[in-house]
């Protein structure tokens, strides 16, 4: 029963709103029951085990994660789960030392899913679920700092972005793109990243007008367009000082899972201007 109360609970906040069901309706890609077109499982099984051991070696832990476009954090926390080799059934009780290895900030546009995602964490005292808009300067940069200063660090460890860069991209523009890129490769040492290919950008917009809504503003004036792995992989190496560590392949649904490490220079500058 309690895996039935749980998905009742999952179900409660679409069910007032059904037309939220409608994929076409979330300009940001804020959708409703998002893992179940996509699950987890797709992206996490191209993970090596034992990721963070090799990419951290030596580094002091707890280490510190952040999670941008979290949804209502299924994926956060299959992430979580998978790089902390933690077995399915293991909540926090089984693992009270799971935040002694990783902490994970997840943020989101969408309050609703943020408050789903608080609800049925399995691991409250080690993955927090905040909802903010990344975008908003103002919001993020206080936000960001008081919870690394938590931990007292200025940079995170690890930034996941999964599936998120297209809806930047439509809502922000090229230069809201290239603002966001510049924005993650000063905060993170490691970013996983998963771009969304052209043609989901075409099926997006598409969705949009069939609804009758109005066109992205800025799908028709994008110059960054085309091979969107490889454009978004010279935005990050070319303009963000980052270095691409490994492509971890393809998921079935054709996007491919991008690990870039930052070359530093961005962290020490970083850190002699917050001093």
């Amino acid at each position: 029963p309690g895996a039935r109360g749980a998905e009742a609970k999952m179900a409660a906040p679409t069910s007032a709103g059904s037309p939220a069901l409608e994929p076409g309706a979330a300009p940001y890609g804020n959708f409703p029951n998002y893992s179940r077109f996509h699950p987890p499982e797709g992206r996490v099984s191209l993970l090596p085990g034992g990721l963070l051991r090799s990419l951290f070696p030596a580094a002091a832990r707890p280490l510190v994660g952040l999670d941008v476009g979290c949804n209502s954090g299924e994926l956060s926390v299959a992430l979580y789960r998978h790089l902390l080799g933690l077995q399915e059934s293991e909540g926090s009780l089984d693992q009270p030392a799971a935040g002694k290895d990783l902490n994970l900030l997840c943020c989101d546009i969408d309050p609703v899913l943020i408050e789903r995602a608080q609800q049925c964490s399995p691991f409250p005292a080690s993955i927090s679920f905040a909802n903010l808009d990344i975008m908003d300067s103002s919001a993020r940069e206080p936000f960001l700092s008081s919870y690394l200063g938590r931990f007292g660090r200025s940079t995170f460890d690890i930034g996941f972005c999964m599936s998120v860069t297209m809806w930047i991209h439509l809502n922000h523009g090229d230069s809201g793109l290239m603002e966001f890129l510049s924005f993650l490769s000063s905060l993170c040492k490691y970013l996983l990243i998963e771009p969304q290919p052209w043609k989901c950008y075409r099926a997006a917009a598409r969705r949009l007008r069939k609804l009758g809504r109005n066109d992205f503003d800025h799908f028709r004036s994008l110059a960054i367009n085309g091979d969107m792995a490889e454009r978004i992989t010279q935005i990050l190496t070319k303009d963000c000082a980052m270095e691409l560590v490994c492509c971890f392949g393809s998921t079935s649904w054709d996007r491919s899972l991008l690990l870039f490490k930052s070359n530093g220079s961005n962290h020490k500058g970083r850190e002699s201007s917050e001093q």
